[in-house]
């Protein structure tokens, strides 16, 4: 058997400007961090050695992978000439549709796990980019490359998009009592609405051609350094501001990212000490990520009593082989 556990990612700043139509024209560039909930890949022989079965929401047995009907689990199979003989199963620790890169981690976890089993080494990069290449050139998902690089390397990272369709990995070393404050000060909540990414994306794509929209990126990417600077300062007062910058940037690339309700719980958290926040992932649902002090917290909770609360930590591993048993 192999278990696989790759983590979920949040970004802050420079969301958007790691899909093609932007960064083919203007570097991108985006700060996140993995945090401590994750995708958990396992596989073992399959009783039935010239079928394979997947569960994930469903569960599909088949005689080839060309006939699985999902698509990642279908192309996965493919690329790494897995033909039969094996069971794979997937389990998150949360759901689908929320804004933490969900469909990336499963995709890495996927090649990590598929990898081992064909008793190959890999490195992070190559995991990034084998996941890039499943969902954007071959499954054509209009989605950017910051999640499967994010759900790779783990830990807080700048990555940068340049126009050749490299990627370049910055991680940022804190030092920890910056590190722990930004941590403590960081506070999540479910607004639900499960979404799938690619309509947002597909009007933001469409939309990255507009020169407004390039000139919000643009800025939104500059904010990537300006964040930079201060979490080295240790100046996160101007780390919370500078996320709610980027979120009302944010707010005009697409139509769907962000609707009434969730302005007016936007502007609640920041009534009741909030410094600045943001919606993550494409928008239009899933999680509220706040910058709070931990001083303030209570009455931020307080205050958005009719949301759940969300507890987390940052992830500092990226993906991981956590079992490893080979089968004769």
């Amino acid at each position: 058997m192999i278990i696989t556990r790759t983590p979920f990612r949040i970004s802050f700043v420079g969301g958007g400007s790691d899909l093609e139509s932007f960064y083919s024209h203007h570097e991108g560039a985006v700060l996140s961090t993995s945090i401590n909930k994750y995708m958990y890949i396992s596989s073992h022989k399959y009783f039935e050695a010239d079928k394979i079965r997947v569960k994930y929401s469903q569960t599909e047995t088949v005689n080839h992978p060309s006939e699985l009907k999902h698509p990642i689990f279908r192309t996965a199979f493919a690329a790494c000439n897995i033909e039969g003989g094996i069971e794979v199963s997937s389990i998150a620790d949360v759901p689908s549709g929320t804004g933490m890169g969900s469909s990336s981690s499963f995709t890495v976890g996927l090649m990590h796990n598929l990898y081992t089993w064909n008793h190959q080494s890999v490195s992070k990069e190559m995991l990034a980019q084998a996941a890039c290449d499943i969902e954007i050139n071959q499954l054509k998902e209009p989605i950017g490359k910051q999640d499967q690089y994010a759900a790779a390397y783990g830990g807080l990272n700048i990555f940068r998009f340049q126009s050749n369709g490299n990627v370049l990995v910055e991680p940022l070393y804190l030092q920890k009592d910056v590190l722990d404050t930004l941590e403590d000060n960081l506070v999540m909540f479910y607004y639900g609405n499960q979404r799938s990414a690619s309509q947002i994306l597909s009007e933001q794509k469409q939309n990255n051609a507009q020169s407004a929209k390039q000139d919000n990126l643009k800025q939104m990417v500059a904010l990537v350094d300006e964040l930079k600077v201060a979490l080295f300062n240790g100046n996160l007062e101007a780390f919370g501001k500078i996320l709610h910058v980027n979120w009302l940037l944010k707010k005009e690339l697409a139509s769907q990212i962000s609707n009434s309700e969730i302005d007016d719980i936007y502007n609640l958290a920041m009534k009741n000490g909030a410094i600045g926040g943001k919606l993550l992932g494409a928008g239009g649902g899933g999680f509220l990520l706040f910058y709070c002090d931990k001083s303030k917290q209570a009455n931020l909770i307080k205050a958005l009593h009719k949301l759940p609360f969300f507890e987390f930590k940052f992830d500092h591993e990226g993906s991981k082989l956590i079992y490893t048993e080979y089968e004769d």
